[in-house]
């Protein structure tokens, strides 16, 4: 499926979850269809992940569906590039993951974001673990970054914290001044 295809199937999936939450179906399972559950996982996305996108944006007002499509525009690129196309056999725990108070540099967070951000990038985020909660997306404005240019940033530099660090420094000077 070429780009275009794909973004404005994504579109037709999120607005149908959309007006999905809107009459009260507020799950994963009520909100998407085998069909709209068979194309998200040929662009790496889940239920779980769709369902919480649309869920925190009515809630929340954030994020909107460009934030989506850009975060689900690299998870499939590296899925068809690094992978494939491959779907995960595993998910990592909940319990590996750093605490939201671990520091890289001093920083908050940010082990706990860039291990999210390897996670969604590889589709191995547990069910119950969102990137681009209410914190990362904190976390990033307050960095003066968005989520999809952190999640990029993770991409491009991983698997070195060090360069990854010093990026969001420097993104957080700029944002400072």
């Amino acid at each position: 499926m070429g780009n275009a295809a794909w973004e404005t199937e994504l579109r037709a999936v999120y607005d149908r979850g959309v007006e999905a939450w809107k009459m009260g179906r507020r799950s994963p399972g009520s909100m998407v269809t085998a069909s709209d559950a068979a194309f998200l996982s040929e662009i790496g996305c889940s239920p779980q992940e769709l369902f919480d996108f649309v869920d925190d944006s009515l809630t929340y007002g954030e994020p909107d569906f460009d934030t989506v499509l850009a975060i689900q525009s690299l998870r499939r690129d590296h899925l068809l590039g690094v992978t494939g196309g491959a779907a995960v056999s595993r998910v990592t725990s909940m319990e590996s993951l750093p605490s939201k108070s671990a520091t890289l540099g001093g920083i908050a967070w940010l082990p706990r974001i860039i291990a999210k951000a390897r996670l969604k990038l590889r589709g191995e985020l547990p069910a119950d673990l969102m990137f681009g909660c209410g914190g990362d997306r904190e976390f990033v404005r307050s960095m003066g970054m968005s989520l999809p240019q952190f999640l990029k940033l993770v991409r491009d530099l991983d698997p070195d914290e060090t360069a990854i660090l010093q990026a969001v420094q420097e993104t957080r000077g700029a944002a400072s001044r």
